[in-house]
């Protein structure tokens, strides 16, 4: 039996289309045919009509028809289905043949012509004698042919060719050879469709017809047959949904048929192709989950038809396929756009198909374990005299005896052995291999790992079987990491035995003594005595010498591997070998702790390496080793014990190096930091632990950084769960899990022996030299020398901070911005026992907010740490923070000389500024000058002297000055004029002399400029005096490039009288003044209002009497009148 007997035939498998052969085309010598043929077949598109076309000559023979029954009352069908049939109608029996003639209709010799194509045709249909095929002419012509019944000559030779060659006009067919062939092409497609349907329809009629013929009783198969028959032909035409339908019928059909041993592999050979076929028109009908019960519902129905007990790996066999083939075609429809889910997905039917070829692997086996003497029979009675069986699923030996009695059991028996003896040749785990795989793919592709390494496992297990163990090991390592990871020790326990396997077959060094170290670990579920015996095999490795052989290995890859393993004693190479720990589980555990998470630099650095033996017997280890990330510190941590190979397994408990398996061995180490290394982490990089020595075979684990294995981080985070109470054990031992890995420290500076005192007077005030004073007093034993002050803003801050902040060390000069924020290294000199120093430090800050100062002061110091004499870097730093505020606010403002609040001045006419300083410090104050620098835009009425030179402020006391300025006229200036700034020299009284003044610059707020026509100022007394004259005069100036009118009036008040004009209108030539005189005779004491002066400009309408009274007084103080004193009235008083 070939392993492709199993195999689903291709004609089964492929997409029934209907069949049409073209005859007349020399495709070969005839361009002009060639193409017709191209256009026939390239570029079939999925919207062009499902055709399969064939060239053949034109005496092609097709297959005879057999002659039609007209009873079937004596007829014993042989068997269900032929094994020729379907191929028969997909690629032999056309539905239509059609042939082409090239032939115009202005064919001068038009007769001679017509009758060579009617010969033409009748040789066709000799050949298709009996056939219900269609036959159909196409005229090949070069010239494009006119609309349908313009042309009279087409239409009458048309008609007469087809009464020659006795067709119906719908298969007489046209093909001019054009540039739109393709276009002509795909049109006769659909013509050639419909004659092929109405072929295979005709077909179906001519099976449905032979059904009244049949009966149950002889004629079950018939049944079964016919059914098939018509559903296949309903696919040829296309018509799924009743192909579907009739696949249904027949599959039903095959299961009422009467199973016996002797039928019972045709009824399921039947049954699979029906079920194949039903699941496919579901999967492309888009109904899935029909197609998927139907799969099932085969399974169930045939899973117990085994058939031969002796022939019992067959039906596994036909099983795996049916589970196979349902797998390819969900897969197929997923491609083409069905969506799977997790728990649906052809991976699981594919795994499914594996199951039963391990299970035919193991059937066969057992059933075809035959001695070697036994021979394969002669003649070979699974041949046939054609090379293939009459009927699907029928034994070569008995084909079409459907009796149930054996009538030959000894031919029966031989063919039997036959069957067994080619199953023993079978490659069962390539087949298992290969579905494994694509259950593989497709549990990776939806995202199921655990299915995923469930199957590699199998998958290297049958690499094993098959004897390939490079692939075994290769996927059987991959699987190992997720089963070490997830803590499955039996299955890794399971894993590492075939590993182990496969690596003493090989006779690899490496592999096999990793996986002897995993096999022994805690990890490991194997029993002590298998535990004891790899353990020996190790050791014997270790010793240059061979392992025993695994168990259960085969014989002769034993004897293969000893040879192996002999050739790798004799070589001379490399016998030192480095196996990283972190990715596997040795039986060897280790865990470093440094004492503390940090250490000073005169103190040694302490840890502790701990290890832990899980083996069976104690073990004696060779050398062990830490790694810094500072190598120079690598030489003080290494302990070393001479020992011979046999000393290894010795039942000792003396020496550092001996582990006794269960207890906690402890080592401790001990060494001096490098004073460079200050501010450095000190890492242990890795821990390395020999085994055995170099005259043998040595083993070096390797921890990376602080120990730790695959299952270490599983194992710490169960132990942080467990609330069970851990044992008291001695003082001198520990609770493994209770260690915990510290695998860095950090070098620290001495502890300094100095104080270091800051006295400043806070806050700071902006731009002043802050004064900052460092006291540093030692308080060390011995000299310290090289004494350094760094100090100013702390680093890391604000960036405006920092170009805002000088600091400097002389406080006579006033700092700019080439000052740095930080000084750095200043050299203090050296200090004795008990001595103190100062330095005064200024600091200038340009804003105002908080700011941290760093005071950082180091020296040297020479001490000892174990006996050895070291130079100690040590330094103390102080911060402090402090607030910086503005020394006094400012504030300005405009008022008119009448002292009213002004919005805007206008032009040439004075005006007064007003300052009024306010201090906002918590310490006095002394102002030592203040100056007005005004901008061109403005004059000064009187002297700009300060008022306020040498005034000291306390908290909340304000100093003012006011000066009168004027505005000359500048036109309309947008956002108004600058006034100018105003600059305060200041410094804190407290200050000491030689310490600078601060110059503070107050810019002024601009000022809206408004220019008059008209301005109007008067003179009179401070005061007057009832009824005694009050001379007042007015003066007129015009602002204006125009002559003025101007009507002036005045409204009398009850408290004057007065003489002038009180009504007048005149005239004011530009930029000249006119004067109006007034004598005002006051009758009431008091503050009195004036007669009020109107003006109106006949110019300027806007010009209003309210701002004219910004201008002149409206009251005055009136004195009663006095009275003369005489002597009487002196001595009354």
């Amino acid at each position: 039996m070939s392993p492709t007997q199993w195999d689903l035939p291709v004609e089964l498998c492929c997409r029934p289309m209907a069949f049409v052969t073209l005859t007349g085309l020399d495709v070969v010598y005839n361009a002009v045919h060639r193409a017709v043929w191209d256009a026939f077949c390239a570029n079939r598109r999925a919207d062009r009509v499902p055709i399969s076309f064939k060239v053949l000559p034109g005496d092609h023979e097709y297959p005879k028809c057999r002659p039609k029954r007209t009873s079937y009352e004596w007829y014993i069908p042989k068997g269900i289905l032929k094994t020729g049939w379907m191929n028969k109608h997909l690629n032999l029996v056309p539905a239509l043949v059609v042939v082409f003639y090239e032939l115009d209709w202005d064919e001068p010799q038009w007769k001679e012509k017509q009758s060579e194509c009617a010969t033409r045709v009748e040789i066709v249909r000799q050949s298709l004698q009996g056939r219900n095929t269609k036959v159909a002419v196409v005229l090949i012509q070069k010239k494009t042919p006119l609309p349908p019944g313009e042309d009279v000559i087409a239409s009458e030779r048309a008609a007469a060719l087809c009464n020659a060659c006795e067709l119906s006009g719908k298969s007489l067919f046209v093909l001019p050879h054009t540039d739109h062939l393709v276009g002509y092409i795909i049109r006769l497609e659909n013509a050639f469709y419909e004659h092929a349907q109405t072929y295979y329809y005709t077909e179906i009629r001519r099976v449905k017809s032979h059904k009244e013929f049949l009966n149950k009783t002889t004629h079950q198969l018939l049944f079964v047959r016919h059914q098939f028959k018509i559903a296949f032909f309903s696919e040829l035409k296309q018509d799924t949904q009743n192909a579907l339908k009739n696949y249904r019928t027949a599959y039903n059909l095959v299961h009422e048929l009467r199973a016996h041993e002797t039928n019972i592999l045709e009824i399921k050979t039947m049954a699979g192709f029906i079920n194949y076929k039903i699941c496919r028109l579901c999967f492309q009908h888009n109904t899935p989950l029909d197609a998927i019960a139907q799969f099932r519902k085969h399974i169930d129905l045939c899973k117990k038809k085994i058939g031969s007990a002796e022939l019992s790996f067959e039906h596994a066999a036909w099983m795996s396929k049916q589970f196979q083939a349902f797998g390819d075609l969900f897969d197929e429809a997923i491609k083409l756009g069905l969506t799977a889910i997790q728990t649906q997905n052809p991976g699981f039917y594919y795994q499914q198909a594996a199951y039963y070829a391990q299970e035919r692997k193991q059937l066969a086996k057992s059933l075809c374990n035959h001695e070697a003497s036994v021979m394969y029979p002669n003649p070979d009675p699974l041949e046939t005299q054609t090379g293939v069986l009459d009927f699907y699923g029928q034994r070569s030996w008995r084909q079409g005896i459907l009796s149930f009695d054996l009538s030959d059991p000894e031919k029966e028996k031989v063919g039997v052995l036959a069957i067994q003896l080619k199953e023993r040749n079978v490659a069962h785990s390539e087949v298992i291999i290969t579905l494994l795989s694509n259950a593989v793919a497709q549990f990776k592709k939806y995202k199921c790992p655990r299915m995923k390494s469930h199957l590699m496992v199998q998958m290297g297990e049958e690499y094993y079987y098959a004897k390939d163990y490079t692939k075994a090991l290769k996927l059987l390592d991959y699987v190992m990491c997720d089963y070490r990871s997830e803590g499955w020790w039996t299955l890794l326990t399971s894993i590492l035995t075939t590993a182990l396997k496969c690596s003493y077959l090989m006779a690899q060094l490496k592999d096999y003594i990793t996986y002897s170290l995993e096999l022994l670990g805690r990890a490991s579920t194997l029993k002590d005595d298998q535990k004891s015996r790899i353990e020996k095999n190790l050791i014997n490795v270790l010793m240059n010498e061979s392992p025993d052989p695994e168990p259960d290995c085969d014989i002769f890859a034993v004897k293969t591997a000893q040879k192996l393993w002999a050739d790798r004693i004799s070589l001379a190479g490399s016998n030192i070998f480095t196996i990283g720990v972190q990715d596997f589980v040795p039986f060897v555990q280790c865990k470093a702790k440094f004492h503390a998470p940090s250490f000073h630099v005169d103190v040694p650095v302490e840890f502790d390496i701990y290890l832990k033996a899980d083996c069976p017997h104690p073990i004696r280890f060779s050398k062990l080793c830490v790694s810094f990330n500072n190598q120079e510190y690598n030489q003080f941590c290494v302990i070393e014990e001479a020992s011979k190979a046999n000393e290894v397994l010795e039942n000792l408990t003396q020496g550092k190096m001996c582990l006794v398996p269960g207890k906690t061995r402890k080592l401790l180490f001990k060494f001096v930091a490098k004073t460079e290394d200050v501010g450095k982490k000190i890492e242990i990089t890795s821990v390395d632990l020999a085994l055995g020595n170099e005259t043998g075979r040595c083993v070096v684990l390797n921890w990376q950084g602080g120990g730790g294995d695959a299952a270490s981080s599983q194992e710490a985070l169960q132990a942080a769960r467990s609330f069970k109470r851990r044992p008291k054990l001695p003082d001198n031992e520990v609770h493994w899990d209770s260690i915990i890995i510290q695998a860095s420290t950090m070098i620290i500076s001495r502890v300094p022996n100095i104080s270091v005192h800051l006295r400043h007077e806070p806050p700071a005030l902006t731009n002043e030299m802050y004064c900052l004073v460092v006291t540093v007093q030692s308080h060390e034993k011995t000299q310290i020398r090289d004494v350094k002050l760094t100090a100013g803003l702390k680093p890391g801050q604000d960036a405006n901070l920092t170009q805002k902040t000088h600091v400097t060390l002389h406080g006579t000069e006033l700092c700019d911005e080439s000052y740095p924020a930080l000084l750095t290294d200043i050299p203090v000199g050296d200090l004795h026992p008990g001595e103190q120093l100062e330095k005064m430090l200024y600091v200038r800050c340009g804003t105002v907010g908080s700011r941290m100062f760093l005071v950082y002061v180091s020296y040297l110091i020479n001490t000892t740490a174990e006996e050895k004499e070291i130079v100690c870097k040590c330094h103390k730093d102080e911060t402090v923070t402090i607030e910086t505020v503005f020394p006094f606010d400012v504030a300005v403002k405009f008022v008119s000389t009448k002292f009213e609040h002004l919005e805007r001045v206008y032009a040439d006419i004075p005006f007064l500024l007003m300052t009024d300083l306010l201090s906002a410090s918590p310490w006095a104050l002394t102002i030592v000058s203040s100056e007005l620098q005004l901008a061109p835009s403005m004059t000064t009425v009187d002297q700009l002297e300060s008022q306020v030179d040498n005034v000291v402020l306390q908290t909340g006391e304000s100093a003012s000055e006011c000066f009168c300025l004027r505005c000359p006229s500048l036109g309309n200036v947008e956002g108004g004029v600058a006034t100018g700034h105003y600059i305060i020299s200041w410094k804190r009284t407290s200050a000491m002399e030689n310490i600078p003044v601060i110059r503070t610059v107050i810019t002024l707020p601009h000022v809206i400029v408004e220019n008059i026509p008209l301005h109007v100022n008067a003179d009179l007394p401070s005061f007057g005096r009832v009824r005694e004259s009050l001379p007042v005069k007015y003066h007129l100036q015009n602002k204006t490039d125009f002559v003025q009118d101007v009507e002036i009036s005045v409204e009398p008040s009850d408290a004057f009288m007065f003489s002038g004009l009180k009504q007048i209108r005149l005239r004011i030539l530009p930029g000249t003044e006119q004067e109006m005189l007034y004598n005002f005779y006051p009758l009431m004491a008091g503050y009195q209002q004036l007669p009020s002066l109107n003006i109106n400009l006949l110019r300027f309408p806007n010009f209003t009497n309210q701002l004219l009274r910004r201008f002149i007084p409206t009251s005055i103080f009136v004195k009663p009148q006095g009275r003369l004193m005489d002597d009487t009235s002196i001595a009354a008083a």
